[in-house]
């Protein structure tokens, strides 16, 4: 499996849509703080979004989509100058979740909604992602997310039947395309992470290898040659590149993985334990507990209740 379906995997990605915002006249509007990650799409005419601690204002048209990875509030505005209101003090949506605010006739619509996961593993993710992603609607790397836009639009435009189960498959190819659009944008690694070190070649090839065969016991010279690097240097790129060492990178993902086996409460700690190549229970527990912060029957317990 590749290391981003790998850990989207482990993420239980869910995607919901929280609003359609059909807006017109001078307008701004504040959005409060949010788990995980928010991603919005201009369906007509155009905004400006400012993201607290992510720089200046950027404007978005008709076709654009963005992430928001920090948490943090947002402001989504018109072209007038207006000052912010705050989102709960206008919100009253209808049964298809439609926000209409400013003049009578809009002449923007933004859709907008939210990316949650397993919260054990988020930051596997969001440690990876910049405060805001923007993929124009304009450029090439767009082009597999308009046919999802379009049914966006369809779908909020007015209630259907099993609209919220279509909402949410959409959202989550809209977020999933969006990576890749993001990745795909990156001439070189733009931020320690595995996420954005995917884009070094050799770097990247090396993450490769790894998630197709978590269980093998890669040694650092074994990876090294892989990619055609020396030991030395490679060690030294990749914990620049993704933020830790490649033993550690790897025996987190494993007892990540082992996590979500542990989770799914049908299997004895021995038998993960033996999956995962570790002669004893006991080992395996002390490696788990390292990496996870609890012992493998107690993360067990905690996540079936």
């Amino acid at each position: 499996m590749d290391p981003l379906s790998d850990v989207l995997a482990l993420l239980n990605v869910e995607g919901a849509i929280s609003a359609r915002l059909e807006v017109g006249g001078s307008w701004s509007i504040r959005f409060p703080e949010y788990r995980h990650v928010k991603f919005g799409a201009v369906l007509s005419g155009s905004c400006w979004i400012a993201v607290e601690g992510a720089g200046m204002p950027v404007h978005l048209r008709e076709g654009d989509c963005c992430l928001l990875a920090n948490g943090l509030p947002y402001v989504v505005s018109g072209e007038g100058e207006s000052e912010p209101v705050d989102v709960g003090a206008i919100v009253e949506p209808t049964a298809e979740c439609v926000v209409r605010y400013g003049s009578e006739v809009p002449d923007t619509v933004v859709i907008g909604g939210d990316i949650t996961f397993d919260e054990l593993n988020a930051g596997l993710l969001l440690d990876s992602l910049p405060p805001l992603i923007v993929v124009r609607g304009s450029s090439d790397l767009a082009q597999a997310l308009r046919s999802a836009l379009e049914l966006l639009a369809y779908e909020t435009a007015a209630p259907r039947p099993a609209s919220a189960l279509m909402t949410g498959h959409l959202a989550h190819i809209l977020f999933v395309q969006a990576l890749r659009a993001y990745l795909s944008s990156l001439d070189a690694p733009s931020r320690a992470g595995w996420l954005s070190a995917l884009t070094d070649p050799q770097i990247g090839a090396s993450l490769v290898l790894m998630h197709e065969d978590l269980g093998r016991r890669w040694t650092v010279g074994e990876l090294a040659a892989a990619v055609n690097m020396s030991r030395s240097s490679f060690a030294e790129r990749f914990k620049a590149l993704v933020g830790v060492a490649p033993f550690d990178y790897l025996l987190k993902r494993r007892m990540q993985t082992a996590g979500q086996a542990l989770r799914a409460g049908d299997r004895t700690v021995s038998a993960i334990a033996s999956e995962w190549g570790y002669g004893s229970e006991s080992a395996f527990s002390n490696a788990f507990k390292r990496v996870m912060g609890h012992a493998p029957s107690h993360f067990r317990k905690a996540a079936l209740h």
